[in-house]
């Protein structure tokens, strides 16, 4: 396994900056090798990824997710597999601190990353800062989902189990 960590400060409030990242259908406009995200369900995701002449398409299954702090996934069914997670940190009222960590085995077509020494590093900070250039430019979220996920399982929102009518899947 291959290890990545990369950080950006982005000039939004922590609540503004998870909301926006839970968006996920949004991840093509600012990022550049995901080519379509699919939300099958709260905690399933199905990702199309290409990076020059490596394509490929995966499932990623969100293990935990709490609002504003931090998101968990790992890959499914793909070989080599990866896992990763993303964490929201106040800096100041206006200002949040994103974290993405992820571990990468160094085989495979989601692996030539891994494999070339400090090219998935530079990937991942390229794609922070594009998430940074897209929100900060919005100033304000597009969507939000703010339910939690605990072992690959949802778990409503306090708001969500009053609100009658209120769907709990993500939306965008």
């Amino acid at each position: 396994m291959h290890s990545v960590e990369e950080t950006v400060e982005i000039a939004v409030p922590v609540r503004t900056a998870y909301n926006q990242w839970t968006q996920f259908k949004s991840f093509p406009r600012f990022m550049t090798t995901v080519r379509k995200v699919d939300q099958i369900k709260p905690s399933l995701t199905s990702w199309t990824l290409a990076l020059g002449p490596v394509h490929g398409v995966f499932e990623a299954e969100i293990v935990e997710q709490e609002p504003d702090s931090h998101l968990v996934w790992r890959s499914l069914g793909q070989r080599p597999a990866h896992r990763g997670e993303v964490v929201f940190e106040t800096m100041a009222v206006d200002r949040t601190r994103v974290t993405v960590r992820m571990e990468i085995a160094a085989r495979g077509a989601t692996g030539l990353l891994a494999g070339v020494p400090k090219v998935a590093g530079r990937v991942v900070r390229g794609e922070l800062r594009g998430f940074k250039e897209y929100i900060e430019g919005l100033g304000a979220e597009s969507g939000a989902w703010r339910g939690t996920i605990r072992n690959g399982r949802l778990r409503r929102t306090h708001e969500e189990r009053q609100a009658s009518g209120v769907p709990c899947w993500p939306v965008g």
